[in-house]
């Protein structure tokens, strides 16, 4: 009896599991077929007032430029969730390019590029794709945009557009003085990769001048250049992408920088003789202060230094000439006097303040002028004379003398007798006639 009632509950149990068991699959056939009407009242247009997902899955869209293989370039695949691989889904193409630059597979999503594209003509495509059912040519989804974009290769190198430059930078600047900045401008994406970070070097240009590497800017790299030393520099400057690394692409441009000027360079003098004969005011004769400098910068004042012997003369300065003409202020007698010895001072007429610690921006020289003797008549002793002479002299007798001198040193000593001579024999000649 035990045992009947034991059997009775396992067969109950048994029932029960293939009741529920069975439920079970009932309701997953039911949830099958409704998601299976549900795709197929889609795809026909048939779900009314149901707003349709969007289920797009594709990767991000690249397409390498230049490429030449041999096949088309793979893009890429789109892909749709209503899409359950059953060749029951179509995918089209609209937008920039399509059809002639890039194909789609219409069945698995496939996206090609039919031809070599170059990023700095055209860096992106903007294009429309979109699922419909293969049979109704109904839209499943709504159309999605989406871009390609060329994704650059180093192809360009970078370019100096206005090259070659000129610059100026004043002589005698401290190191690290800014001369000038110059850029290239490089047609590779600068968003990817190091194809357009470009870096800057001097090729030839050193050790005077320097230049950053990132930004372009020259400055000077040795202090104290000067310009009456040397005026002119030529640096050639190179700018390299990839980031200066091996394999890059490189340029060159030239850039023409010389020294301005600055007042860094005392005046010198030259030395001159006058002869004798200058009138009172008269030129005696001009001397040259050299400055290198230019314009204002060399404009030079001079002055003759109180003593000495210069109070016998004067100077002014040429404003043209920048020469300093030197005045006769008192007559002038190479017998009394055979030369005179004075300073003439010739200074900057703007010095800069900037660098008179490098001065004194004057100099002095001293200048020998030398009389030049000029050859005078002689010149009698007394202005006039005055003679007693007995009547019936006989002619020849001696009544008296007169005597003249020539100061010129070179003069002939028998001259001066010969003309005192002379004038004695004339004055006794005209008594003669008196009487």
């Amino acid at each position: 009896m035990e045992l009947h009632r034991s059997s009775d509950k396992c067969l109950l149990c048994l029932f029960f599991c293939w009741l529920c068991h069975d439920i079970s699959l009932r309701k997953v056939n039911l949830r099958r077929t409704q998601q299976l009407s549900r795709t197929r009242m889609r795809r026909h247009g048939h779900l009314q007032g149901h707003r349709n997902k969007r289920g797009w899955v594709w990767n991000q869209f690249f397409v390498l430029e230049e490429y030449l293989g041999p096949e088309p370039q793979y893009v890429g695949k789109l892909h749709s969730d209503m899409d359950h691989g059953d060749s029951e889904v179509k995918y089209t193409l609209s937008g920039e390019g399509a059809g002639s630059i890039f194909t789609i597979d219409q069945i698995t999503g496939d996206i090609h590029a039919l031809v070599g594209l170059d990023r700095s003509e055209k860096a992106f495509y903007t294009l429309k794709a979109q699922a419909v059912d293969i049979h109704t040519g109904l839209a499943l989804e709504p159309e999605s945009q989406f871009i390609i974009k060329v994704q650059d290769i180093n192809d360009n190198e970078p370019r100096f557009l206005d090259g070659p430059y000129s610059a100026s930078v004043p002589e005698m600047s401290p190191t690290g003085t800014f001369v000038t900045q110059v850029t290239a401008t490089d047609a590779d994406d600068p968003t990817y990769g190091s194809s357009a970070r470009i870096v800057y070097s001097i090729v030839q240009g050193q050790p005077y001048f320097s230049v950053d590497a990132k930004t372009g800017v020259i400055r000077t790299a040795l202090a104290n250049m000067d310009r009456e030393v040397k005026q002119q520099y030529q640096v050639l400057l190179q700018a390299k992408d990839m980031g200066g690394q091996l394999g890059g692409l490189a340029s060159t441009t030239t850039i023409n920088i010389s020294l301005s000027d600055v007042n860094d360079n005392p005046p010198r003098v030259f030395h001159l003789h006058v002869p004798e004969s200058a009138a009172k005011g008269s030129s005696v004769g001009r001397i040259q202060a050299y400055d290198q400098d230019t314009g204002s910068n060399a404009w030079v004042d001079y002055a003759i230094i109180p003593g000495d012997d210069g109070d016998a003369f004067d100077v002014v300065s040429h404003q043209q000439s920048q020469e300093g003409v030197i005045l006769v202020k008192k007559p002038l007698d190479y017998e009394t006097k055979k030369s005179y010895t004075f300073r003439v001072e010739a200074s900057n007429a703007e010095p800069d303040s900037r660098f008179l610690h490098l001065g004194p921006f004057k100099d002095s020289v001293t200048v020998k002028v030398s009389v030049v003797d000029v050859d005078e008549p002689p010149v009698f002793t007394r202005a006039s004379y005055v003679m007693d002479v007995y009547e019936d002299s006989p002619p020849g007798i001696i009544i008296g003398s007169v005597t003249a001198q020539d100061l010129d040193p070179s003069s002939s000593p028998s001259f001066s007798v010969f003309c005192v001579f002379f004038m004695c024999f004339v004055f006794l000649f005209f008594c003669l006639l008196l009487v």
